[in-house]
Protein backbone atom coordinates (compact mmCIF):
# COMPACT_ATOMS: atom_id res chain seq x y z
CA UNK A 1 0.00 0.00 0.00
CA UNK A 2 0.94 3.62 -0.91
CA UNK A 3 2.18 5.93 1.49
CA UNK A 4 0.57 9.28 1.76
CA UNK A 5 2.76 10.54 -1.61
CA UNK A 6 1.79 14.24 -0.42
CA UNK A 7 4.26 16.56 0.45
CA UNK A 8 4.18 17.97 4.08
CA UNK A 9 2.13 21.22 4.66
CA UNK A 10 3.95 24.35 4.78
CA UNK A 11 2.58 27.53 5.48
CA UNK A 12 4.80 29.58 3.75
CA UNK A 13 3.43 30.92 0.22
CA UNK A 14 3.98 29.00 -3.03
CA UNK A 15 7.47 29.12 -4.44
CA UNK A 16 8.04 30.50 -7.88
CA UNK A 17 8.95 28.10 -10.44
CA UNK A 18 12.65 28.59 -10.47
CA UNK A 19 12.59 27.35 -6.82
CA UNK A 20 10.34 24.48 -7.11
CA UNK A 21 12.53 22.85 -9.52
CA UNK A 22 15.22 22.55 -7.09
CA UNK A 23 13.16 20.16 -5.06
CA UNK A 24 12.53 17.40 -7.53
CA UNK A 25 14.16 14.14 -5.73
CA UNK A 26 16.64 13.23 -7.98
CA UNK A 27 17.88 9.97 -5.71
CA UNK A 28 14.33 9.03 -5.68
CA UNK A 29 14.51 8.73 -9.01
CA UNK A 30 17.42 6.79 -9.57
CA UNK A 31 17.30 4.62 -6.89
CA UNK A 32 13.35 3.87 -7.88
CA UNK A 33 14.61 3.09 -11.17
CA UNK A 34 17.30 0.74 -10.77
CA UNK A 35 14.69 -0.73 -7.81
CA UNK A 36 12.57 -1.30 -10.85
CA UNK A 37 15.17 -3.23 -13.22
CA UNK A 38 16.42 -5.34 -9.97
CA UNK A 39 12.88 -6.72 -9.09
CA UNK A 40 12.05 -7.48 -12.56
CA UNK A 41 15.10 -8.99 -13.98
CA UNK A 42 15.41 -11.45 -9.55
CA UNK A 43 11.99 -12.55 -10.07
CA UNK A 44 11.96 -13.31 -14.24
CA UNK A 45 14.42 -15.42 -13.07
CA UNK A 46 12.92 -16.80 -10.22
CA UNK A 47 9.91 -17.81 -12.85
CA UNK A 48 12.18 -18.85 -15.76
CA UNK A 49 14.31 -21.54 -13.60
CA UNK A 50 10.91 -22.96 -11.80
CA UNK A 51 9.60 -23.64 -15.44
CA UNK A 52 12.81 -24.68 -17.51
CA UNK A 53 14.53 -26.75 -14.54
CA UNK A 54 13.08 -30.57 -13.77
CA UNK A 55 14.76 -30.17 -10.06
CA UNK A 56 12.93 -26.96 -9.31
CA UNK A 57 9.22 -28.20 -10.48
CA UNK A 58 7.89 -28.74 -7.14
CA UNK A 59 4.52 -27.95 -5.90
CA UNK A 60 6.26 -25.22 -3.21
CA UNK A 61 8.33 -23.51 -5.99
CA UNK A 62 4.72 -22.98 -8.32
CA UNK A 63 3.51 -20.84 -4.70
CA UNK A 64 7.18 -19.29 -5.00
CA UNK A 65 6.57 -18.23 -8.65
CA UNK A 66 2.86 -16.88 -7.34
CA UNK A 67 4.89 -14.97 -5.08
CA UNK A 68 7.54 -13.70 -7.59
CA UNK A 69 4.54 -12.57 -9.81
CA UNK A 70 3.12 -10.77 -7.37
CA UNK A 71 6.56 -8.81 -6.94
CA UNK A 72 6.86 -8.35 -10.57
CA UNK A 73 3.54 -6.92 -11.08
CA UNK A 74 3.92 -4.71 -8.30
CA UNK A 75 7.35 -3.43 -10.40
CA UNK A 76 5.67 -3.03 -13.46
CA UNK A 77 2.45 -1.02 -12.42
CA UNK A 78 2.93 0.44 -9.08
CA UNK A 79 6.64 1.41 -8.52
CA UNK A 80 6.86 3.74 -11.44
CA UNK A 81 3.92 5.76 -10.84
CA UNK A 82 5.07 5.79 -7.57
CA UNK A 83 8.21 6.62 -8.26
CA UNK A 84 7.30 9.61 -10.30
CA UNK A 85 5.37 10.88 -7.78
CA UNK A 86 8.27 10.42 -4.87
CA UNK A 87 10.72 12.09 -7.93
CA UNK A 88 8.50 15.40 -7.46
CA UNK A 89 8.39 15.45 -4.02
CA UNK A 90 5.04 13.83 -3.24
CA UNK A 91 3.21 15.85 -5.26
CA UNK A 92 0.73 14.33 -6.81
CA UNK A 93 0.07 15.93 -10.41
CA UNK A 94 -1.88 13.26 -12.21
CA UNK A 95 -5.62 12.65 -12.21
CA UNK A 96 -7.96 11.25 -9.24
CA UNK A 97 -8.67 8.11 -11.37
CA UNK A 98 -5.28 7.18 -11.65
CA UNK A 99 -4.56 7.49 -8.36
CA UNK A 100 -7.18 5.12 -6.91
CA UNK A 101 -5.81 2.46 -10.11
CA UNK A 102 -2.60 2.64 -8.30
CA UNK A 103 -4.28 2.43 -4.90
CA UNK A 104 -6.13 -0.58 -5.90
CA UNK A 105 -3.10 -2.48 -7.48
CA UNK A 106 -0.69 -1.14 -4.91
CA UNK A 107 -3.84 -3.10 -2.07
CA UNK A 108 -4.23 -5.93 -4.25
CA UNK A 109 -0.21 -6.81 -4.82
CA UNK A 110 0.70 -5.90 -1.03
CA UNK A 111 -1.93 -8.63 -0.20
CA UNK A 112 -1.66 -11.27 -2.87
CA UNK A 113 2.23 -11.35 -1.59
CA UNK A 114 1.50 -11.68 2.12
CA UNK A 115 -1.41 -14.04 0.97
CA UNK A 116 1.00 -16.69 -1.00
CA UNK A 117 3.07 -16.72 2.22
CA UNK A 118 0.79 -17.52 4.10
CA UNK A 119 -0.93 -20.26 1.64
CA UNK A 120 3.08 -21.71 1.66
CA UNK A 121 3.25 -22.29 5.04
CA UNK A 122 -0.52 -23.67 5.03
CA UNK A 123 0.96 -26.00 1.80
CA UNK A 124 4.45 -27.02 4.01
CA UNK A 125 2.60 -27.32 6.86
CA UNK A 126 0.50 -30.27 5.16
CA UNK A 127 3.81 -31.82 3.11
CA UNK A 128 4.88 -31.59 7.12
CA UNK A 129 1.96 -33.40 9.13
CA UNK A 130 -0.38 -34.88 6.63
CA UNK A 131 2.39 -36.08 4.19
CA UNK A 132 0.52 -39.52 2.81
CA UNK A 133 -2.11 -36.98 1.43
CA UNK A 134 0.58 -34.56 -0.74
CA UNK A 135 1.29 -34.15 -3.98
CA UNK A 136 4.89 -33.13 -4.34
CA UNK A 137 5.45 -33.27 -8.32
CA UNK A 138 1.74 -31.99 -9.38
CA UNK A 139 0.13 -28.78 -8.31
CA UNK A 140 -3.63 -30.87 -7.35
CA UNK A 141 -6.80 -29.61 -6.75
CA UNK A 142 -6.13 -28.67 -3.12
CA UNK A 143 -3.15 -26.50 -4.14
CA UNK A 144 -4.84 -24.94 -7.12
CA UNK A 145 -7.30 -23.61 -4.73
CA UNK A 146 -4.87 -22.22 -2.46
CA UNK A 147 -3.41 -20.55 -5.07
CA UNK A 148 -6.41 -19.12 -6.47
CA UNK A 149 -7.98 -17.88 -3.25
CA UNK A 150 -5.05 -15.99 -2.51
CA UNK A 151 -5.48 -13.76 -5.55
CA UNK A 152 -9.33 -13.53 -5.30
CA UNK A 153 -9.06 -12.50 -1.52
CA UNK A 154 -6.54 -10.32 -2.61
CA UNK A 155 -8.63 -8.24 -5.04
CA UNK A 156 -11.86 -8.42 -2.33
CA UNK A 157 -9.50 -6.80 -0.09
CA UNK A 158 -8.38 -3.99 -2.70
CA UNK A 159 -12.18 -3.88 -4.54
CA UNK A 160 -13.37 -1.08 -2.23
CA UNK A 161 -11.03 1.62 -3.81
CA UNK A 162 -12.12 0.46 -7.22
CA UNK A 163 -15.89 0.91 -6.50
CA UNK A 164 -14.82 4.91 -4.78
CA UNK A 165 -14.75 4.44 -1.12
CA UNK A 166 -11.71 6.90 -1.75
CA UNK A 167 -14.18 9.68 -2.79
CA UNK A 168 -14.14 11.44 0.24
CA UNK A 169 -15.75 15.28 0.06
CA UNK A 170 -12.79 17.96 0.11
CA UNK A 171 -10.09 15.22 -1.37
CA UNK A 172 -6.93 17.02 -2.17
CA UNK A 173 -5.83 16.46 -5.98
CA UNK A 174 -2.27 17.15 -4.94
CA UNK A 175 -2.72 13.76 -2.79
CA UNK A 176 -2.32 10.09 -3.54
CA UNK A 177 -3.53 8.23 -0.74
CA UNK A 178 -5.94 5.70 0.87
CA UNK A 179 -8.78 8.55 2.17
CA UNK A 180 -10.92 6.63 4.05
CA UNK A 181 -9.27 5.99 7.27
CA UNK A 182 -11.81 3.61 8.89
CA UNK A 183 -10.97 1.11 5.10
CA UNK A 184 -7.18 2.22 6.14
CA UNK A 185 -8.13 -0.31 9.28
CA UNK A 186 -10.13 -2.76 7.56
CA UNK A 187 -7.28 -3.59 4.69
CA UNK A 188 -4.07 -3.31 7.31
CA UNK A 189 -5.90 -6.22 9.46
CA UNK A 190 -6.89 -8.00 6.33
CA UNK A 191 -3.72 -8.05 4.71
CA UNK A 192 -1.11 -7.70 7.54
CA UNK A 193 -2.32 -8.36 10.92
CA UNK A 194 -4.85 -11.50 10.73
CA UNK A 195 -2.38 -13.60 8.18
CA UNK A 196 0.93 -12.77 10.17
CA UNK A 197 0.27 -14.38 13.32
CA UNK A 198 -1.70 -17.33 11.68
CA UNK A 199 1.89 -17.84 9.38
CA UNK A 200 4.29 -17.84 12.24
CA UNK A 201 1.81 -20.11 14.31
CA UNK A 202 1.81 -22.66 11.68
CA UNK A 203 5.29 -22.22 10.47
CA UNK A 204 5.64 -23.19 14.62
CA UNK A 205 3.94 -25.96 14.15
CA UNK A 206 5.42 -27.45 11.11
CA UNK A 207 8.96 -27.68 13.26
CA UNK A 208 7.74 -29.16 15.50
CA UNK A 209 6.40 -31.63 13.78
CA UNK A 210 9.76 -31.90 11.57
CA UNK A 211 11.72 -32.27 15.57
CA UNK A 212 8.62 -35.04 16.09
CA UNK A 213 9.95 -37.12 12.74
CA UNK A 214 13.48 -36.18 12.98
CA UNK A 215 13.83 -38.16 16.68
CA UNK A 216 11.25 -40.59 15.80
CA UNK A 217 13.71 -41.64 12.74
CA UNK A 218 17.13 -41.80 14.41
CA UNK A 219 15.30 -43.91 17.62
CA UNK A 220 14.00 -45.96 14.68
CA UNK A 221 17.51 -46.38 13.26
CA UNK A 222 19.38 -46.91 16.59
CA UNK A 223 17.00 -49.27 17.32
CA UNK A 224 18.25 -51.37 13.94
CA UNK A 225 21.50 -50.92 14.75
CA UNK A 226 21.39 -52.48 18.24
CA UNK A 227 19.59 -55.27 16.36
CA UNK A 228 22.43 -55.51 14.06
CA UNK A 229 24.78 -55.95 16.48
CA UNK A 230 23.29 -58.62 19.07
CA UNK A 231 23.02 -60.55 15.81
CA UNK A 232 26.59 -60.19 15.37
CA UNK A 233 27.50 -61.21 19.08
CA UNK A 234 25.26 -63.59 18.95
CA UNK A 235 27.18 -65.11 15.33
CA UNK A 236 30.58 -64.45 17.07
CA UNK A 237 29.36 -66.61 19.94
CA UNK A 238 28.57 -70.08 17.87
CA UNK A 239 31.25 -72.27 16.65
CA UNK A 240 32.54 -71.57 12.95
CA UNK A 241 30.38 -73.93 10.36
CA UNK A 242 31.13 -73.44 7.20
CA UNK A 243 27.33 -72.29 5.95
CA UNK A 244 27.97 -69.72 8.84
CA UNK A 245 27.50 -66.42 7.01
CA UNK A 246 30.33 -63.80 8.76
CA UNK A 247 29.01 -60.70 11.13
CA UNK A 248 26.51 -58.82 9.43
CA UNK A 249 28.28 -55.70 7.79
CA UNK A 250 27.58 -52.03 9.62
CA UNK A 251 25.04 -51.08 6.85
CA UNK A 252 21.96 -49.20 9.09
CA UNK A 253 24.46 -46.69 10.48
CA UNK A 254 24.87 -45.10 7.15
CA UNK A 255 21.15 -44.33 7.17
CA UNK A 256 21.83 -41.76 9.26
CA UNK A 257 23.73 -39.28 7.03
CA UNK A 258 21.80 -38.41 3.32
CA UNK A 259 23.15 -40.10 1.32
CA UNK A 260 22.78 -40.22 -3.08
CA UNK A 261 20.78 -43.27 -4.08
CA UNK A 262 23.34 -45.52 -4.59
CA UNK A 263 22.57 -48.15 -8.19
CA UNK A 264 21.75 -51.62 -7.39
CA UNK A 265 25.14 -53.88 -6.86
CA UNK A 266 23.43 -57.53 -6.34
CA UNK A 267 25.27 -59.72 -8.60
CA UNK A 268 23.33 -59.74 -12.19
CA UNK A 269 21.81 -62.69 -13.52
CA UNK A 270 22.52 -62.14 -16.97
CA UNK A 271 25.90 -62.25 -16.73
CA UNK A 272 27.80 -65.33 -18.57
CA UNK A 273 30.11 -68.30 -16.22
CA UNK A 274 33.28 -67.16 -16.64
CA UNK A 275 36.13 -70.19 -17.70
CA UNK A 276 37.53 -70.10 -14.20
CA UNK A 277 34.05 -72.14 -12.91
CA UNK A 278 34.82 -74.38 -15.14
CA UNK A 279 37.40 -76.34 -13.81
CA UNK A 280 37.51 -75.28 -10.04
CA UNK A 281 35.04 -75.10 -7.25
CA UNK A 282 32.35 -72.73 -7.71
CA UNK A 283 33.06 -69.66 -5.45
CA UNK A 284 30.49 -68.93 -2.78
CA UNK A 285 29.02 -64.99 -2.22
CA UNK A 286 29.22 -64.00 1.26
CA UNK A 287 26.73 -61.27 2.77
CA UNK A 288 29.88 -58.92 3.38
CA UNK A 289 30.15 -59.04 -0.56
CA UNK A 290 26.60 -58.05 -1.28
CA UNK A 291 26.06 -54.31 -0.81
CA UNK A 292 22.75 -53.44 0.47
CA UNK A 293 20.40 -52.27 -1.43
CA UNK A 294 17.41 -50.84 -0.35
CA UNK A 295 13.56 -50.29 -1.05
CA UNK A 296 13.65 -47.63 -4.15
CA UNK A 297 10.79 -45.87 -3.07
CA UNK A 298 11.80 -45.54 0.27
CA UNK A 299 15.11 -44.27 -0.34
CA UNK A 300 13.29 -41.96 -2.81
CA UNK A 301 10.49 -40.44 -0.53
CA UNK A 302 13.99 -39.64 1.91
CA UNK A 303 15.46 -38.00 -0.85
CA UNK A 304 12.31 -35.46 -1.31
CA UNK A 305 12.10 -35.19 2.44
CA UNK A 306 15.90 -34.28 2.57
CA UNK A 307 14.66 -31.92 -0.28
CA UNK A 308 12.15 -30.22 1.75
CA UNK A 309 14.25 -29.80 4.86
CA UNK A 310 16.30 -27.71 3.11
CA UNK A 311 13.67 -25.43 1.78
CA UNK A 312 12.32 -25.16 5.56
CA UNK A 313 15.30 -23.36 5.86
CA UNK A 314 14.44 -20.74 2.79
CA UNK A 315 10.80 -19.93 3.75
CA UNK A 316 11.30 -18.83 7.35
CA UNK A 317 14.19 -16.33 5.97
CA UNK A 318 11.73 -14.69 3.41
CA UNK A 319 8.92 -14.47 5.62
CA UNK A 320 11.50 -12.53 8.27
CA UNK A 321 12.78 -10.47 5.91
CA UNK A 322 8.95 -9.86 4.46
CA UNK A 323 8.20 -9.12 8.44
CA UNK A 324 10.94 -6.86 8.68
CA UNK A 325 10.06 -4.61 5.33
CA UNK A 326 6.62 -4.04 5.77
CA UNK A 327 5.68 -4.71 9.62
CA UNK A 328 7.01 -0.68 10.27
CA UNK A 329 4.97 0.68 7.36
CA UNK A 330 1.70 -1.42 8.68
CA UNK A 331 1.90 0.01 11.87
CA UNK A 332 2.51 3.33 11.22
CA UNK A 333 -0.18 3.18 8.38
CA UNK A 334 -2.70 2.10 11.12
CA UNK A 335 -1.37 4.63 13.67
CA UNK A 336 -1.70 7.29 10.87
CA UNK A 337 -5.27 6.34 10.26
CA UNK A 338 -6.64 5.88 14.03
CA UNK A 339 -4.90 8.42 15.91
CA UNK A 340 -5.46 11.93 14.73
CA UNK A 341 -3.78 13.44 17.18
CA UNK A 342 -0.50 11.22 15.96
CA UNK A 343 1.97 13.69 13.77
CA UNK A 344 3.65 10.69 11.59
CA UNK A 345 6.29 12.87 9.64
CA UNK A 346 6.04 12.59 5.55
CA UNK A 347 9.33 11.91 5.16
CA UNK A 348 9.18 9.14 7.60
CA UNK A 349 6.36 7.72 5.93
CA UNK A 350 8.12 7.82 2.65
CA UNK A 351 11.22 5.89 4.47
CA UNK A 352 8.82 2.73 5.56
CA UNK A 353 7.14 3.11 2.04
CA UNK A 354 10.29 2.36 0.07
CA UNK A 355 11.29 -0.78 3.03
CA UNK A 356 8.17 -1.89 1.92
CA UNK A 357 9.02 -1.89 -2.10
CA UNK A 358 12.54 -3.14 -1.31
CA UNK A 359 11.32 -6.57 0.18
CA UNK A 360 10.11 -7.38 -3.64
CA UNK A 361 13.64 -7.47 -4.30
CA UNK A 362 14.94 -9.14 -1.79
CA UNK A 363 13.36 -12.38 -2.31
CA UNK A 364 15.60 -13.72 -5.53
CA UNK A 365 18.56 -12.61 -3.08
CA UNK A 366 16.99 -14.75 -0.80
CA UNK A 367 16.85 -17.84 -2.85
CA UNK A 368 20.18 -17.57 -4.23
CA UNK A 369 21.91 -17.49 -0.91
CA UNK A 370 19.63 -20.50 0.80
CA UNK A 371 18.79 -22.81 -2.22
CA UNK A 372 21.42 -24.36 -4.30
CA UNK A 373 19.26 -25.26 -7.01
CA UNK A 374 17.89 -21.65 -7.45
CA UNK A 375 22.13 -20.46 -7.18
CA UNK A 376 23.16 -23.27 -9.77
CA UNK A 377 20.38 -22.28 -12.38
CA UNK A 378 21.65 -18.35 -11.37
CA UNK A 379 24.96 -18.89 -12.33
CA UNK A 380 24.46 -20.68 -15.23
CA UNK A 381 21.95 -18.12 -16.96
CA UNK A 382 24.29 -15.55 -15.90
CA UNK A 383 27.04 -17.09 -17.21
CA UNK A 384 25.26 -18.11 -20.73
CA UNK A 385 24.48 -14.33 -21.18
CA UNK A 386 27.69 -12.91 -20.13
CA UNK A 387 29.51 -15.26 -22.65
Amino acid sequence: MAANLSVAAEAEAPLPDSAAATRYNWPALVFGVLLIVVIICGNLLVCLSVFTEKALKTTTNYFIVSLAVADLMLAVLVLPLFVFSEFQDGVWTLSTTICDGLMTMDVMLCTASIFNLCAISIDRFIAVLIPLNYNRKHVDLRQTMLLSATWILALAVASPVMFGINNVPGRDPGECKLENDNYVLYSSVCSFFIPCPIMLLLYCGMFRGLRRWEEARKAKLRNSIQACRKLQEAAASLPPLASLPPPLPPIIERELTDTPDEPSTFPSTDRPFHSEYKDGPVRTVSFAEIRFNPDPHRRKRAKINSRERKAMKVLPVVVGAFLFCWTPFFVLHTMRARCQDCHVPPALMSVVTWLGYVNSALNPVIYTVFNTEFRNFFKKFLHRCCS
